[in-house]
């Protein structure tokens, strides 16, 4: 966990372990909201290229139609003699594969942000984290000798009196 906030070899009271231990939890909060946010970013992200993929989709088919149409379709009689009418149908069928390929492309992402998991994977992970904590037990401390001599009834000076105030109270 963390370290004492005293000199090395004393141990902190309650009051600090209480305090320490609502930071850390205060902190795990913070960072679980901070995933959950970067998670959901992700997703907004690759629904925003899906989205994207469909407009330009939807302009390329609307924009280049005329343009493309008139010269796929004089190309096309240029290089086979055909009548005009099946060269601009030609063209037509061209810029419908090509509007086509980019609305495919558009579906993929779309369902790739559809099957985001980001805010389950964060109630998993919150959840798993208050289960741990629910069955955390604290950890057995040592008997120091201090303890031992004052069971022992034995008389002691003020100082070890004062460590062995201390230790009652921390453990």
């Amino acid at each position: 966990m963390s370290t004492p906030d005293g000199p090395v070899g004393t141990e902190r009271s309650l009051g600090q372990l209480v305090s320490t231990a609502t930071s850390e939890m205060s902190a795990l909060v913070h960072d679980e909201i901070a995933l959950a946010k970067a998670q959901l970013r992700q997703d907004v992200k690759r629904g925003a290229v899906g989205g994207a993929a469909f407009a330009a989709a939807g302009t390329v088919l609307i924009f280049s139609l005329p343009m493309l149409s008139f010269a796929l379709a004089y190309g096309i009689r240029t290089w086979s003699g055909w009548n005009m009418a099946i060269c601009f149908v030609l063209s037509f069928a061209a810029n419908v594969l090509v509007a086509g390929v980019l609305a495919l492309i558009g579906v993929v992402f779309a369902k790739k942000a559809k099957k985001g998991k980001g805010p389950q994977k964060v109630a998993a992970s919150a959840k798993e984290t208050a289960a741990v904590l629910q069955n955390a037990k604290p950890h057995p401390r040592a008997v120091s000798p201090v303890d031992v001599v004052t069971t022992a009834g034995a008389t002691l000076d003020r100082g070890s009196e004062k460590a062995a105030a201390v230790a009652r109270s921390s453990s």
